[in-house]
């Protein structure tokens, strides 16, 4: 028998079949929202990106908390639908949009200062938005697309709120990764689009290396203000993360994805772990992992002097634009 008949045998397709089903079954969960009665009553946050996929769900989760959530979201037409269902699910009519382009620096600017001149407070400010598979390009800022949207953007409306929020304090910052970061590299000219691999995820694995860095020194600059930042991977999700690769691979990723990866919902666990859950009151400069356990990112994640460099240079670059 050859190995394509294998492949095609009843039995072969069967129990893969049921393998997988299984497999989907027994996904467990260590910790679940609906087991926190953590009340966000009189709270604000921040979500950005909030109008799909694991942001949704996010704000979501939030909103129902009773929560005074501002979606920031780039496209209108998407955020509006957005706020629509997350109105109508929770009853809480205290949920906004707020239209941001994450990887435009004036954009950003524009939305922070109307967050500045609108709210008394800022209890959670998620960094949600992120993208995957973009042509490189330059924006207007003359910066990478994918960089300024994934880092660059998140990095400078995180400092432009930070006053506030640690007027707001306790407050939580909670910094989207990936475990894809251990694949990442650090090299400056990145952000300007130079030395640049475009293959598969390559870039895309540069941004959440620089995410972790960027929360670890901003954790140790914040220590006695009663903010606290750290990063998390949501894991392997079916989002809308991939809508700029192929169709073949998109199809294949959702087919086997089915199975075998986290659901959107699944995937914004973790990140509200980080921002409401008890466990993580007071803890700072972590890494969660998809399992909402503190974890160790890379080795070179943890360098505390990369850290530092990679801060400033993401401040020098997002301050002179």
């Amino acid at each position: 028998m050859s190995l394509r008949d294998l492949f095609y045998h009843p039995l072969w397709v069967i129990s893969t079949t049921v393998l997988a089903v299984v497999v989907r079954l027994q996904r467990r969960l260590r910790w679940r929202p609906d087991d926190c009665d953590v009340r966000l009553a009189g709270k604000t946050v921040i979500v950005t990106g909030a109008n799909t996929g694991i942001g949704k769900f996010i704000a979501l989760d939030l909103a129902r908390r009773g929560a005074r959530v501002i979606l920031a979201c780039r496209s209108a037409a998407r955020g509006s639908a957005a706020l629509k269902e997350i109105r109508e699910k929770t009853g809480n009519p205290d949920v906004h949009l707020r239209l941001v382009d994450m990887s435009s620096l004036d954009s950003v600017r524009e939305f922070a200062k109307g967050i500045l001149e609108e709210e008394k407070a800022l209890h959670i400010l998620v960094n949600n938005a992120g993208v995957s598979g973009l042509p490189s390009e330059l924006t207007k800022d003359g910066l990478e697309i994918s960089f300024a949207t994934n880092h660059l953007g998140p990095f400078l409306l995180t400092t432009l709120l930070l006053d506030l929020m640690k007027r707001s304090a306790p407050a939580r910052i909670v910094n989207l990764s990936s475990f894809n970061h251990k694949k990442g590299t650090v090299d400056f000219s990145h952000y300007h689009g130079k030395n640049l691999s475009h293959r598969m995820d390559r870039i895309y694995n540069n941004t959440k290396l620089h995410i972790v860095l960027i929360t670890n020194e901003l954790a140790r600059l914040l220590q006695g203000t009663g903010v606290v930042a750290n990063s998390v991977d949501p894991g392997i999700v079916t989002t809308e993360v991939l809508r700029h690769y192929s169709f073949i691979l998109r199809w294949l990723f959702k087919f086997i994805g089915f199975f075998f990866f986290k659901s959107p919902e699944e995937g914004a666990v973790s990140t509200i772990f980080c921002a409401v859950s008890e466990e993580m009151e007071g803890i700072t400069g972590k890494y969660v992992d998809s399992n909402s356990t503190v974890a160790l990112p890379a080795p070179v994640a943890r360098d505390p002097a990369l850290a530092v460099k990679v801060f400033e240079m993401s401040k020098r670059v997002t301050s002179k634009l």
